[in-house]
């Protein structure tokens, strides 16, 4: 892709609405712009990301046994009434009447639409258990949205189902989700740890929010020490295998979100010298809620003995768009975005110091064309002077910029700049290209 075709509207100066490092860059980037408050149009850099993040989230739950759908968003008030949610959720829920006077709602989120899904097309014990999730817009009308991307009104979620015969069953199928998670945000070049949380709207007695420390996060959130040493979850998982020592080593350290702190546990459970109290933020949220929904709405199974059994339920959201903005929260210097190479909208940003120049624009075309078949590139094409070429190319972030430039192609060189280290090598066009494809 050459930048001067590409549309990225970056801006020299920081937003004044933008309140945190990444809803400031990014703006500023050109990778969002704000169509009303809390609602965003993702530009192509941004969209690319988000696609990214998206298609890694949907690998890790392929691989813990979830089969995909999507569901509306709009969803028939009938269904929460049945549940019993309709009038509980709050002036969040975005409540709409059709043109037949028919009450319905912008979902927040989709237990009542699935669990109506699963009473009207299983009916045996046999067809346990099931994981079904799916990656859609919602919208919560939040009083004061902010931040951007991270406190939005309208944002890109994965929420995945699970269904299970009994307690043993559903605990497993929490673990599954658990360890993936875990998998799920190391890929993502993030720290997560998981914290006691409260279930909030949607119920039951088993929670965990998966956290990402940051100082602009808008949870208090208190854990040990040890946490922070953790290696993350990079290898493969059986998720068939007990998973329970796995989630319990993961938990045995005190770690809560705010609504669930117990200060006098945590002093007596953690040395004052190991004790974090801090801010963070949440990229996921797990909960088991039993029969809370299945209960309400009838989806019940014939179990091994004849007699009707509600289902067991659990369900597990991922801030698919937020993780775009937590990611920035946690890799960014003052020059702007370094993106972990798994989700940067660009492998290598190839600088061209003299558009025009005979040998610049050749060289610069043959590294686009071999680096295409391994490396999604992004040519600086333009005629900007140096400098701003090198500042667009750090505020976006790439994890390589290769710059070719006049002088440098005479003595038969080029240069290599790691974005994350900020390292600079000088190479043979060969070696360059080697690198960047080995």
């Amino acid at each position: 892709m050459r930048l001067s075709q590409y549309f990225m509207p970056t801006l020299k100066e920081n937003p004044s609405e933008a309140q945190i490092v990444s809803h400031r860059l990014m703006l500023r980037a050109g990778m969002v712009r704000q169509s009303s408050a809390g609602i965003y149009s993702w530009l192509p850099l941004g969209f690319r990301v988000l696609k990214k993040i998206e298609a890694i989230v949907r690998q890790e739950q392929n691989m813990a046994g979830c089969q995909e759908l999507l569901m509306p968003t709009i969803q028939p008030a009938d269904l929460w009434r049945e549940s019993g949610r309709y009038e509980d959720y709050g002036r969040e829920m975005l409540r709409i009447t059709d043109r037949h006077e028919r009450d319905m709602l912008y979902g927040p989120t989709n237990e009542e639409q699935i669990t109506d899904i699963f009473r009207q097309s299983v009916r045996s014990y046999r067809d346990l258990p099931r994981l079904l999730y799916h990656i859609q817009w919602k919208f919560r009308d939040e009083v004061r949205p902010r931040f951007g991307v991270m406190r939005g009104r309208e944002f890109l979620m994965k929420d995945a189902y699970s269904f299970d015969l009994d307690y043993a069953g559903a605990k497993h199928s929490y673990n599954k989700f658990f360890a993936a998670y875990l998998r799920t945000f190391a890929r993502l070049g993030l720290t997560a740890i998981p914290m006691a949380a409260d279930t909030g709207p949607i119920g039951g007695d088993l929670s965990h929010e998966f956290i990402i420390l940051a100082d602009t996060g808008e949870s208090e959130v208190h854990c040990h020490a040890d946490y922070l040493d953790f290696e993350p979850l990079a290898t493969e998982v059986d998720y068939d295998s007990d998973l329970e020592p796995f989630v319990t080593e993961r938990t045995r350290l005190y770690a809560a979100t705010d609504e669930k702190h117990d200060q006098a546990t945590f002093e007596a459970e953690v040395p004052e010298a190991k004790r974090v109290n801090t801010r963070g933020i949440e990229v996921g949220h797990i909960f088991y809620f039993g029969s809370k929904y299945s209960e309400a709405m009838g989806a019940t199974v014939q179990g091994p003995d004849g007699e009707a059994v509600a289902v067991e339920m659990g369900s597990y959201g991922v801030g698919v768009s937020r993780l775009v903005g937590a990611i920035i929260e946690a890799s960014h210097d003052e020059a702007g975005i370094i993106w972990p190479e798994s989700v940067a909208p660009f492998d290598v940003g190839i600088v061209n110091l003299k558009a025009g120049d005979e040998a610049c624009d050749a060289a610069c075309e043959d590294f686009q064309y071999k680096l295409g078949a391994e490396r999604q590139v992004l040519l600086d094409d333009t005629s900007e002077r140096a400098g701003a070429k090198f500042a667009t190319m750090d505020l976006i972030g790439l994890p390589w910029q290769l710059v070719v430039g006049p002088r440098g192609l005479k003595s038969g060189t080029v240069e290599l700049k790691s974005r994350a280290s900020g390292e600079r090598e000088e190479l043979s066009p060969e070696s360059a290209l080697a690198r960047l494809t080995s």
